[in-house]
This record gives structure tokens, sequence and C-alpha cells, in this order.
């Protein structure tokens, strides 16, 4: 099955290219108004965001997006060396705020992207007009107790395996992390498995995603967290996600006074699969009472 099809029905993905830092980065801007930065994880791409972008649009906000370097549309360096952790994607995501020209934004992120918006709260927060975390990776909460067993097996096991093989395995990985698995199985789950499948996608998944599984980056921020409290900050986290779970929620937010936390029910890790009205709409009231304020 060919991905191009299923991503291309909906416009609201990253759908053209520019270079930053030197390397290839799909991107994708729509709307007018205020501009809100979406920020994917793994093992997803920014079609994650296809059904948020059109409310926020309707909700009067310019809204970015764009596929993590390594993942999804973007470049995936064959070689080893280049790094492409979540902290390395920070250069990355401050020079697309360049390109956008874009000096301030509402943050949102999620899984590896709510790290990456702790990042800009900490080290840019001149950038950050708020901060949004959904079902985020925080402290040493990844990798997952499942993944963790996973890369003990060894990463060459998994390079090595036969592509049926992988595809049942990551094929099951990806339905648990939703909670309304008939309907993201009809509409979006082979959208996601062919990405991190085959030559290409199995390869890259390894060497771009799971090699750098590592809670240094975010155990790094820990004893900053509090500094995140000058900001207009909210958390949301589905009730029923075992990649991430919600006492890490919970931990998140009494770490950052201040920080209301918002649980969806019937809503796993992927939550903007699971309930993206309530995901935009939660976007949209911080935004909007943010401007009214002035």
């Amino acid at each position: 099955m060919s991905v191009s099809p299923n991503v291309s029905a909906s416009p609201y993905v990253a759908d053209t290219s520019v270079l930053i830092e030197g390397h290839r980065i799909a991107q994708g801007r729509f709307g007018a108004g205020e501009p809100v930065v979406l920020m994917h994880g793994t093992p997803a791409f920014s079609f994650l965001w296809r059904k948020v972008v059109p409310l926020l649009i309707e909700n009067g906000h310019e809204v970015f997006v764009f596929d993590l370097f390594g993942y999804g549309r973007s470049e995936r360096p064959q070689d080893p060396g280049v790094d492409t952790s979540v902290t390395a994607q920070m250069p990355i995501l401050l020079g697309l705020l360049d390109h956008w020209g874009l000096e301030t934004a509402h943050f949102v992120g999620t899984d590896l992207g709510g790290a990456m918006a702790m990042m800009i709260g900490l080290d840019h927060p001149e950038r950050a007009r708020s901060l949004s975390f959904i079902d985020s990776v925080t402290f040493d909460s990844w990798p997952s107790p499942r993944t963790l067993k996973l890369i003990e097996g060894g990463l060459d096991k998994l390079l090595t395996a036969d592509d049926e093989a992988h595809r049942a395995h990551f094929k099951e990985w990806l339905r648990s992390a939703v909670y309304h698995q008939e309907q993201f199985e009809a509409e979006a789950l082979e959208v996601y498995l062919e990405q991190i499948s085959g030559p290409i996608g199995q390869a890259s998944m390894i060497q771009h995603q799971i090699r750098h599984y590592d809670p240094v980056h975010t155990m790094r921020l820990v004893p900053r967290l509090g500094e995140l409290s000058k900001l207009p900050v909210q958390i949301a986290w589905g009730r029923n996600d075992v990649w991430q779970v919600i006492d890490w929620a919970h931990r998140l937010s009494e770490a950052i006074p201040g920080a209301p936390l918002t649980v969806l029910e019937e809503c796993a890790h992927f939550a903007m699969e699971d309930q993206p009205e309530a995901i935009a709409e939660w976007i949209a009231n911080l935004t909007l009472a943010i401007k009214q304020k002035g």
C-alpha cells in the first residue's frame, strides 16, 4: 500500500519542503490569525494533526506543521552518525520559526513534541506565547516498558526482522496508541505503518527514532520545569494512554505550578486521533483567553 494517496487526501499536513540547517524538512502553514505551531512525536508525523488543523483555522488561527527531521516526508539521513534525537530537533525548529517569520507563537507538542515545547519554554521563552503539552514524554517516562523490552532485545534484531514480522508487530503497537481502534484501523493505521515499514521505513525508524529513545533529553529539564510557570501552560492527557500513563501527567502538572491538567475520556496516546474536536477546542480556549487579556 502506498502512503501518498492517503496523506494527500488531506491538505493539512506538511505539503512542501524547505532546507533548514542543510536538511530537507517537510512543512506547511494554513489559515490566518493567532499562530500555532503543532509538533508531533514518535512514531508519527504531521498527518497526526490533520483533523485538528481545520478546526483551529475555523477558530481564527494560522497553523504551522512540520515533520521532524528523520520522520515522515522530511529527510531521513542514511548516515547513522547524524543526530535526530529530540534535542537535535531544536535547531530545526528554530530555523523553521525564522523561515515562517514567527517571532512568537503558541506551541503545542505531543510525545517528543511535548519535550520540544518544554525546551522552547525554558531556553527561548521570549518566543512562546503559550505552551500546551499533550501526552508528552517527561522525566524518565520513556521509553515505555513495552518499548524498552523491545530495545533490550537488540536494535540489530529490529533492523533485520523480515517485513511481515515487522509490520505485524508494529501494527499491534500502533493500535495500542488509540482508544477507538476500529475507527483508527479503518482510517489511518496503514498510513502510519507505511511510514515505519518497508526497505526505507523500517531502517529509518530504528536509526532516527528508536535509537534516540533516551530520557536523558527530558531528565536534564526536570530541575527547571518550575520556570515554565512564567508562561501560560496547560496539559492534556488521555485517560487510557498506555504509552505515557496518566501518572506522568499529574507529576508534570505538579512540577509546573499553576499548570491545569485536562483529562480526556475515551482517549489514549494519539489524542488527536481519539479526540480531535476536544483537542482543538482546548487549544483555542487558551489562545483566545491570552488574546483577550491583551
